[in-house]
């Protein structure tokens, strides 16, 4: 719990702090680095200049005449003791200690140890070699800094040697004072630092509409969200025109990848849409009819306003016929109401007349009545939950064939026909769209005829490797002048209320699964409408 309480305190919440914890960060990692080079390089240069100048002292004290001839002699008059406390308080050394080959003291800060042994095992290339060198040992006086150099007698013969030192607790005081003007100013650089920091989060927050990091992460979140429910294609561009997103329908209904969309400017991609003028006068334009690759798209565009100047724009739009189409599936619904009314007043008549039966005890009648409704229904639902497993396309034949019945329309189903193998890339409300308008189409044709000659005819496989639907019809037929338009929107003989939507719609979902249909002439002088859809799924967007 207090672990939890003490993170919820650190965790920054707010931009200043971010930037605050990012920089002290920063700044202590740089701080560590600095301080660590600077230290060791203080503490090497200072260490080095200290044995350089031991070295040097012992160098100057050893090549003095009356040292080699009272090392000659033992000292026995201690003059060399004199020597050296003189030179060791006038150079600051911390020790001056003369001894011989045999490592004997004739010097040493501590009077009582002159005579005794030199302590630290360190003279032995003075001594042995001959050699001037710096060194750092453990000696009476603690850890030192020591420089040695060896006295040569005048035949050249090592006859002792100088050692002159500083103890290694004085040269880290040293350093630490020789630290103080570069800790100031790594702190005075800090400060600044943290200043700065305050300065630029300040300036941020301004930027961002004084929305915290959290918040701006969140809206980028549900902007994306927003972007993909929506249904209408929506496209954003900065003030130049370059195109910054576009959502999954802008990408569906432009066709075009989005590569080509993002990143691109808007004049060179869609320059038919006439977004430039938004961006040159932001003015708002509204339901704006525009032809992007050939589809028919209404566009609404919103430029973007900051201190009344133009940033970018915000474009949605959709398509044209989408408003047909739901006016359509409208009229639809209402023919569907329309005869569930029918067959509720038909079959309320109906149960009227089981019930006068079964009351006048005219049970066998009453039962070959059920059993004569029944009948019907109850094939037609057993082959269909066979054949076609499938509940939204065997609901639309289903109810095909109710409305066959209150037209008074023959209405078959290939018996042998299935519809098992549908890949589930093929949206099933698609399959309705095109099986409905095709016999709707196919129920009209043939009302005109005589109620014994209206017969229509529907047979589907899913065998191979497409789905086949075939609806003929016993109509008059579509003469040949008439066959290349019957697809086009409006196109009916019907008259125009409601009208030239049906074939027009199967035409657009074929051509989204990339299927095709063919009409042809039958004996009977009607037409077979024939639908063939690719169980492999094509991606391919064709061009205007």
């Amino acid at each position: 719990m207090l672990k939890h309480k003490l993170f919820s305190m650190i965790k920054p919440k707010t931009i200043q702090h971010y930037l605050a914890y990012m920089v002290t960060g920063l700044v202590l990692i740089q701080l560590g680095i600095t301080w660590f080079l600077i230290s060791n390089l203080t503490s090497e240069m200072l260490t080095e200049q200290v044995g350089l100048r031991a070295l040097q002292t012992a160098q100057t004290i050893a090549s003095t005449p009356m040292i080699r001839e009272e090392l000659q002699r033992e000292d026995p008059s201690g003059k060399i003791q004199i020597l050296a406390e003189d030179i060791r308080k006038k150079t600051g050394a911390t020790f001056v200690v003369i001894g011989d080959v045999n490592n004997k003291r004739f010097s040493h800060p501590v009077p009582e140890r002159v005579g005794k042994t030199f302590v630290g095992g360190d003279t032995g290339p003075a001594v042995e070699q001959g050699k001037s060198y710096v060194s750092e040992a453990v000696g009476t006086l603690g850890r030192s800094i020591r420089g040695f150099v060896p006295v040569f007698s005048d035949n050249n013969k090592i006859i002792g040697f100088v050692s002159v030192g500083y103890l290694s607790k004085s040269v880290q005081k040293s350093i630490a004072e020789h630290l103080h003007r570069p800790l100031i100013f790594i702190i005075f650089i800090t400060l600044v630092g943290f200043i700065i920091t305050a300065c630029i989060a300040r300036h941020l927050k301004k930027v961002t509409l004084n929305l915290e990091p959290a918040e701006i992460t969140n809206l980028y979140l549900e902007r994306g969200a927003v972007l993909e429910t929506i249904r209408e294609g929506v496209i954003a561009t900065d003030h130049k025109g370059e195109i910054r997103l576009a959502n999954k329908a802008a990408l569906e209904y432009t066709c075009f990848n989005s590569s080509e969309l993002v990143g691109n400017l808007i004049d060179d991609v869609i320059p038919c849409a006439g977004l430039k003028h938004a961006l040159t006068t932001g003015e708002s334009e509204h339901d704006q009819e525009r032809i992007v690759n050939g589809q028919e798209l209404i566009f609404n565009i919103v430029p973007v306003l900051k201190d009344e100047i133009v940033k970018g724009l915000v474009a949605s739009f959709r398509r044209k016929d989408e408003l047909d189409r739901i006016s359509h599936e409208l009229s639809s619904i209402q023919e569907y109401s329309e005869l569930l009314r029918a067959q509720t007043h038909e079959y309320s008549n109906k149960l009227h007349t089981i019930a006068g039966l079964i009351q006048i005890e005219a049970y066998q009648e009453a039962l070959d009545l059920v059993s004569s409704e029944s009948s019907g229904y109850e094939e037609i639902i057993r082959f269909l939950n066979k054949a076609v497993p499938h509940p939204v396309i065997a609901a639309i034949v289903l109810g095909k064939f109710n409305r066959a019945m209150e037209l008074k329309v023959s209405f078959e189903i290939d018996r042998d026909g299935t519809m098992i193998d549908v890949p589930d890339w093929i949206k099933q409300e698609k399959i309705v769209t095109i099986v409905g308008n095709l016999l709707d189409n196919a129920f009209e044709a043939v009302l005109e005829q005589d109620k014994d000659k209206r017969n229509v005819f529907l047979s589907f496989t899913d065998l191979g490797n497409d789905i086949v639907f075939e609806v003929e019809d016993s109509g008059a037929g579509i003469p040949r002048d008439r066959v290349d338009k019957i697809f086009e929107k409006g196109i009916s003989s019907k008259g125009t209320l409601r009208r030239g939507l049906g074939l027009y719609l199967v035409k657009q979902r074929l051509e989204e699964l990339g299927g095709f249909i063919s009409v042809s002439s039958v004996e009977s002088g009607g037409s077979l409408f024939s639908v063939i859809i690719p169980k492999v799924r094509c991606y391919i967007h064709e061009r205007y």
